[in-house]
């Protein structure tokens, strides 16, 4: 594997960051995950337009323009010789001292990794899977807003333990006041009365790029849909639930917490929006 490490691509074994860098002692930086289908990588633009202004929000100046990012991705993706990828883009603080502060971090450290990722059996897009509400609560927006992707992702790994040890693959998070927010590294959706809903971006969310095409793909559609706030009970009584995701794009859920959703099975609204993203994804995109 060749890997983008701070302007030079290196072999796998020599991609190495400092102990010092704050990406590592703090969680200091961010990231993306992007993916690359037929020799496209999809989204590119929005997913970097993402990373810049996460960085704009921690005050991390990433010291190379958006058009040099976008190369650097579809370089490391050329380099590995690969169609279809997965991506990983990480800007960290960078190396400094054993402090807090930032601005002992003279330089950020950008690295960016192209191989694959299966996130849930092929099995469980065909049939559905269940899944559990968490206890952990989302950070709150007001104690770091989700709507940063930052390399601090310990909430959505305390949730995903829990999901473990109920020996399900996802776990749903609620904010402070009850309502639901995303899984623990994807967005969701709801379907009740033909409406596909999905949580507004106050309710405490991480505005997903592949929740954006899935809405815009609905309203091609004509499905009416709407950004809003919901509780369980909404989701308990929904016709059809789903998560998006850019590694899961869209997998169905078919219970939560033991409550079955619709029949049991995948709806007929996931279905559609899954056979026309797969479709739309693997044709669009900048070409490698």
């Amino acid at each position: 594997m060749i890997i983008f490490l701070d302007g030079k691509f290196v072999e796998e074994k020599e991609a190495n960051v400092s102990v010092f860098d704050h990406g590592f002692l703090y969680g200091d930086g961010i990231f993306e995950g992007i993916r690359a289908y037929n020799g496209r990588v999809f989204k590119l633009k929005e997913h970097i337009d993402r990373l810049y202004e996460s960085a704009q929000a921690i005050l991390l100046d990433i010291g190379v323009s958006r058009k040099e990012m976008m190369d650097i991705v579809l370089e490391t993706v050329r380099k590995n010789n690969l169609s279809d990828a997965y991506i990983r883009l990480v800007v960290s603080r960078g190396a400094g001292d054993l402090g807090l502060d930032p601005r002992k971090c003279p330089k950020p450290s950008i690295v960016c990794i192209a191989g694959s990722i299966k996130m849930y059996p092929q099995s469980m897009y065909e049939n559905g899977m269940e899944i559990i509400t968490a206890a952990t609560r989302r950070n709150s927006a007001d104690a770091l807003s989700p709507r940063i992707k930052s390399l601090n992702y310990l909430n959505n790994i305390m949730a995903k333990m829990e999901a473990n040890r109920a020996g399900v693959m996802e776990a749903l998070l609620l904010n402070q006041e009850g309502y639901v927010c995303e899984a623990t590294g994807d967005n969701v959706f709801i379907v009740k009365d033909g409406v596909l809903i999905t949580p507004t971006i106050y309710a405490g969310i991480l505005k997903g790029v592949t929740r954006d095409t899935v809405l815009d793909l609905a309203r091609n559609f004509g499905i009416p849909c709407r950004e809003d706030l919901f509780n369980l009970i909404d989701v308990y009584t929904a016709d059809e639930c789903f998560l998006t995701g850019t590694a899961a794009e869209l997998i169905p859920i078919t219970a939560v917490d033991s409550r079955i959703i619709g029949d049991g099975k995948p709806g007929p609204v996931f279905r559609k929006l899954l056979a026309a993203f797969q479709e739309y994804a693997r044709s669009n995109g900048e070409p490698l």
